[in-house]
């Protein structure tokens, strides 16, 4: 059964006046459009198209709670949706943020509950039992993004850099502050990371001294030096947030550029970012972030330490697996979701084991199931029931297609 859905996006203010629009082929709203959500998450379910054609259900939530195994298939492990597909358009940089495992979801959730915090509460850590693994793949030219603590050993270069320059512009000031945080680098890599995180969102008199050094000897750095766009990211976020704790934290981070087509895996415990660029993005179902800066939202240092991995990793991409002509599968360590990507094909088939959306973007697609058939505008999505099979996909944009992971 194939289920026409819609949604209104969100307006979140980091999101662009005109970037969304442009993606999904629609009239801009005036203001920021952030992203749009497609799927079944209870703040913001997916709108039915024609709730006729789907039992009278309005939303995609109502829908699935009317006939779960129909929805999700009889091998589901809960009565929801797993996975959350978004379009996304930053303007301005998100927050940076890590999400917790399984195990910690369930934990904190637990915990929040039995305090007593109200689920809206600001200070509110775990919206919900789940983890929150994700991915995104890039629509725009390039999507810029902080994503994983680089290789402590960069840092330390980077630091003594500034420091040095620092030192030569006669800014004594500076140089002792950065020589101090290039100190709290040493040992080994993971409690290197973990000291300096602390130390950086800790609040003290130091940190901020430290950030405000960094500041002032950023903008004299040459174009030529190898942390070009590090320097880049602290100027674009002192811009934007000046004096914000997270600004030290993204000098630890990776800077990925992604062209369009590639993405970004990012597993529990990962620190990240998006800072610019429209994306496809999908995870599951969880609205659980743990925040470290670059926000007006609750920053919980205790919780964030006990949720981020201090390890250093290589920009997580990940590669697709190539399924046929035309087709890419990005497939995680996660059984949650994978996306396949679908490019001007005229005739491709793609198999699904659970629930599915597809979303039709630059055109519009016919797809065919085992049961029925629909064709999805251009910027349209629809919901798919497993008992549909495999898909075969006709389209002269591209097609994006979310699923479970078996």
């Amino acid at each position: 059964m194939f289920v026409g859905i819609t949604n209104t996006p969100k307006d979140y203010d980091w999101g662009s006046t005109s970037e969304l629009a442009e993606v999904l082929g629609t009239t801009p709203s005036g203001g920021p459009e952030a992203e749009l959500w497609l799927g079944a998450h209870p703040l913001s379910p997916s709108a039915i198209v024609d709730p006729a054609a789907a039992g009278g259900a309005r939303t995609l939530d109502a829908f699935i709670a009317a006939d779960p195994e129909r929805a999700l298939g009889a091998t589901r492990s809960r009565d929801t949706l797993p996975f959350l597909l978004k379009v996304l358009a930053a303007e301005h940089p998100l927050s940076i943020q890590a999400h917790p495992s399984a195990e910690q979801a369930l934990a904190g959730f637990a915990r929040e509950e039995d305090a007593g915090v109200a689920l809206d509460s600001p200070t509110r850590s775990y919206k919900d039992d789940l983890p929150k693994p994700e991915l995104a793949l890039a629509l725009s030219g390039t999507f810029e993004a902080l994503a994983g603590f680089r290789d402590v050993a960069e840092t330390r270069a980077l630091i003594e850099e500034l420091r040095s320059e620092g030192a030569s512009a006669g800014d004594a000031d500076a140089a002792g502050r950065l020589a101090a945080l290039d100190t709290m680098l040493d040992g080994s890599s993971g409690d290197a990371l973990r000291r300096v995180l602390a130390f950086a969102l800790g609040g003290s008199d130091e940190a901020v001294a430290t950030l405000a050094a960094i500041a002032r000897v950023v903008p004299r750095m040459p174009a030529s030096s190898a942390f070009r766009r590090e320097y880049e990211t602290v100027s674009e976020l002192t811009e934007q947030h000046p004096g914000d704790a997270g600004i030290l934290v993204a000098l630890l981070l990776n800077r990925v550029s992604l062209a369009e087509g590639e993405a970004l895996y990012l597993p529990s415990g990962n620190m990240h970012a998006y800072l610019h660029g429209t994306a496809i993005e999908i995870m599951a179902a969880s609205d659980n972030v743990i925040r470290g800066g670059i926000t007006s939202k609750h920053v919980d240092v205790t919780e964030l330490q006990e949720v981020v991995r201090f390890e250093a990793v290589p920009p997580p991409i990940l590669q697709p697996e190539e399924a046929g002509e035309d087709v890419d599968v990005f497939r995680p360590d996660v059984p949650y979701f994978r996306l396949v990507r679908v490019t001007a094909s005229a005739d491709a088939d793609v198999p699904i084991a659970g629930p599915a959306i597809v979303l039709a973007l630059g055109g519009a697609a016919d797809i065919s199931g085992q049961r029925s058939s629909t064709t999805v505008p251009a910027g349209g999505a629809t919901f798919v029931t497993p008992e549909e099979g495999t898909l075969r996909v006709r389209t002269t944009g591209t097609v994006f297609l979310a699923t479970t992971n078996p």
